[in-house]
C-alpha cells in the first residue's frame, strides 16, 4: 500500500517570500520615482512656470481687454474726470486707471474724498461685471518725495499703502472678490515726472502729478504649477533624502 504524498512545503515557501520580494521592490521603485521628482531644478522650474503663464495671457482673447478699456474710459468720460482719471496700456499690456491723489484723497490722508465715490462705483461695478472676471486688480499708490511724519503716517511708505489699501477695501466692500486685488505702496520710487528741478527746489505741479494711485488691470494666468518658495524645496528635498538613508 502506498503512502500519501506529502504536501510541498518547501515550495509554498518559496512562492510566499517571492511574493513578499516582489512587493519590497514596488515599494522600493516608488520611493525612488518619488525622490528623483522631488529634486526639482529650481531655476528650470521658475523659468517654464513663467513661460507657461505668459505664452497663457498672450492667448487672451483681445477683445475682452479692449472693451474693459473702452468701458473705463467712458467712465471716465461720464463722470466728467478726466483731468483727474486716465486710462491707458502699460508695456505688458495691462490697462492701466490712473486716479489723482489729490482729487480722490483727502489731503494728506487716506481718506476717500467725496468727489471719488461716485467715479470709484461705476469702475467697480464694471469691473465685478461676470464677462470680467478673469482680470484682476492690482492697486499701487504712489507719493512725491516730500516727507510725512504724523501720527499716522510714519513715512510716505505708510501713506502710499494706506491710499492702495483704501482703494481696495472700497472694492471689496462693494462686492469684488478679494482674491482678484492686491494693494502695493510704492512711496516716492517710481515718480512720473522729476519732483524738483537740478539746484533742487520743488516743482509744484510734478509733485502733484506724482500723488497718485494706479490700478493695473490684467487677465489672471493660469498656472499649471504653483510657484514654491525655495526655502521650502530646499526643505523638502532635504527631508526626503533623509529618509531614504
Amino acid at each position: 500500500m502506498s503512502m500519501p504524498a506529502q504536501p510541498p512545503e518547501e515550495e509554498d515557501k518559496e512562492e510566499w517570500m517571492a511574493t513578499y520580494a516582489d512587493a519590497i521592490t514596488l515599494l522600493m521603485a516608488f520611493f525612488v520615482l518619488f525622490f528623483s521628482f522631488s529634486k526639482v531644478d529650481e531655476e528650470r522650474y521658475d523659468s517654464v512656470a513663467e513661460g507657461l503663464n505668459k505664452n497663457m495671457a498672450s492667448q487672451e482673447r483681445p477683445s475682452e481687454r479692449k472693451e474693459l478699456e473702452k468701458e473705463l474710459a467712458e467712465i471716465v468720460m461720464q463722470e466728467g474726470a478726466e483731468e483727474v482719471a486716465k486710462v491707458g496700456t502699460d508695456a505688458d499690456g495691462s490697462i492701466t486707471l490712473e486716479l489723482g491723489g489729490g482729487a480722490f484723497f483727502k489731503p494728506g490722508g487716506a481718506e476717500l474724498a467725496d468727489q471719488a465715490i461716485p467715479v470709484l462705483t461705476s469702475i467697480y461695478e464694471e469691473l465685478a461685471s461676470p464677462i470680467y472676471q478673469s482680470f484682476n486688480i492690482s492697486v499701487e499708490g504712489h507719493t512725491d518725495d516730500d516727507p510725512i511724519n504724523s501720527p499716522f503716517f510714519p513715512s510716505n511708505w505708510e501713506l502710499s499703502a494706506a491710499r492702495a489699501s483704501t482703494v481696495v477695501r472700497f472694492m471689496i466692500t462693494n462686492g469684488i472678490k478679494k482674491n482678484r486685488l492686491k494693494a502695493i505702496g510704492m512711496s516716492d520710487t517710481q515718480p512720473k515726472v522729476p519732483n524738483r528741478d537740478e539746484e533742487g527746489t520743488p516743482i509744484k505741479e510734478n509733485m502733484i502729478e506724482n500723488r497718485r494711485v494706479m490700478l493695473r488691470i490684467s487677465r489672471n494666468p493660469i498656472y499649471f504649477a504653483p510657484s514654491i518658495p525655495k526655502f521650502r524645496r530646499g526643505m523638502a528635498n532635504k527631508s526626503v533624502s533623509q529618509s531614504l538613508e
